[in-house]
């Protein structure tokens, strides 16, 4: 008689979304910010040093890279209206692994929010964990006089707990310390450091407020293009005296080393129940954000901090410890590369490309361009493109291109001389014009 073999087992996915996620952990170089649990993630795989997001809003974002469709295709453009509105219930990432025989769970915001905003019919199981009423007291303000709403901070009473990200991660320990026959797909979306900045007291005392500084604008910067930064709320921010910017900082390290301890506590568990080897762990940020760059303490803008993420992959057999990618990768990949690491057939339509090569290989040439965009009032389209070397930008209305930006990451990282108008840089503008028409998933 035959013995079959047994079917090969299928691989785990977790995946951790952080919203309004900058660069600033210990191992993308910032020797401030205490981010040890994430330093220690990057240690065991793969850190990404060029992945970026498609829309730096939440809602946009997430919409593309949970359904693997530009944001032209899904057509959704701010915070409010659902994923469903335009394309209908296209097929979505957590849908596709429940179709696969696998246990799908989500644990607070994937998509932006819940009911309509969500897919429910994809997930086996869903949560929504909250803040305790202890947790939303303790001492902080308002660094606005309560114009914009959101830009307050709060050092919380009570624990980890007590916060949903503390209270949600205990969850997630919980239900990875469960066995079962068929292989999870996870996702964990943690909150902080989103605004309002409220985190347990201790992490608030980890940063002196005399030692933080917000960073040093260069004199010979050029004027923003008028459609850059389109908010009520940048009047607020301009009056933001030294103490205001110290106390975003710290509200925003502290909120940020929060979600570091959570992240940890996922490890430890990782480790404790021996998940590593069957898992695929993917941690991304939703978006970037700036802190004080061109003078904008938020996102939706197209500059460099507010469209690079951080992303850090760890899939043993694919990735080497303690490597690092300088590739261009965009969050729209994510579902596509998730497919092929379990040995699925991605649906079809994806418009992104599995980055799984880079994986073990992490130096091979890779996409030209990364495309990331915004929109403004009346219509008005801001659409970018970020190769290795240069950003441009191409300000769109009813067809017409009203502005332009070309910024040169060789000379300028930060995004302050805008190059667009001067005739030595014609030709380099053409061929990125012609490269954000045409270009999407090329190869170099």
């Amino acid at each position: 008689m035959d013995v079959k073999e047994p079917a090969e087992k299928k691989k785990n996915v977790l995946f951790i979304i952080v919203e309004d996620f900058k660069n600033i952990m210990g191992c993308y170089g910032n020797p401030l910010v205490k981010t040890p649990n994430i330093d220690r993630l990057a240690q065991k795989g793969l850190r990404f040093d060029r992945a970026y997001c498609q829309f730096p809003v939440c809602n946009p974002s997430r919409s593309s890279f949970m359904t693997g469709l530009r944001v032209d295709t899904i057509g959704i453009y701010e915070n409010v209206s659902p994923w469903t509105k335009n394309v209908g219930h296209v097929m979505t990432m957590p849908r596709f692994f429940r179709d696969n025989g696998y246990h799908t769970i989500r644990i607070n915001k994937i998509f932006h929010g819940t009911g309509a905003h969500d897919d429910p019919g994809a997930w086996s199981q869903m949560y929504d964990i909250g803040t305790s009423e202890l947790g939303r007291t303790g001492q902080g303000r308002n660094l606005t006089d309560g114009v914009v709403p959101w830009c307050s901070w709060l050092a919380a009473n009570g624990t980890d707990e007590d916060q949903q990200d503390g209270a949600m991660i205990s969850k997630a320990i919980e239900l990875l310390k469960q066995k079962r026959e068929e292989p999870f797909f996870m996702a964990l979306g943690l909150a902080k450091p989103h605004d309002p900045f409220n985190a347990p007291r201790k992490y608030f005392e980890m940063y002196n407020l005399d030692e933080l500084m917000p960073p040093v604008l260069p004199d010979n910067r050029y004027p923003e293009q008028q459609y850059t930064i389109e908010s009520g709320w940048k009047k607020s921010f301009d009056k933001f005296s030294l103490q205001d910017e110290r106390e975003y900082l710290r509200a925003y390290y502290a909120c940020t080393t929060f979600a570091d301890a959570q992240i940890g506590r996922i490890t430890d568990t990782l480790d404790k129940q021996d998940l590593w080897k069957d898992t695929v762990v993917l941690f991304i940020g939703d978006h970037g954000y700036n802190l004080g760059e061109h003078d904008w303490w938020n996102k939706n803008v197209l500059f460099e901090d507010s469209c690079r993420v951080p992303m850090i992959a760890v899939i043993e057999g694919e990735t080497r410890a303690a490597t690092s990618c300088g590739e261009l990768v965009e969050l729209i990949d994510i579902f596509q590369t998730f497919a092929d690491l379990c040995g699925l057939e991605a649906p079809k339509g994806l418009e992104g490309l599995s980055f799984r090569p880079l994986l073990s290989n992490p130096y091979q040439k890779w996409k030209k361009a990364a495309y990331t965009q915004v929109r403004r009032g009346g219509g008005l389209d801001g659409v970018s493109i970020r190769t290795k070397r240069w950003r441009y930008i191409e300000w769109r209305q009813k067809g017409k291109t009203k502005a332009r930006e070309l910024y040169d990451h060789a000379s300028d990282p930060g995004e302050y001389r805008n190059l667009a108008e001067l005739s030595e840089f014609t030709g380099v503008c053409k061929e990125l014009s012609e490269l954000l028409k045409n270009g999407q998933n090329q190869l170099q």
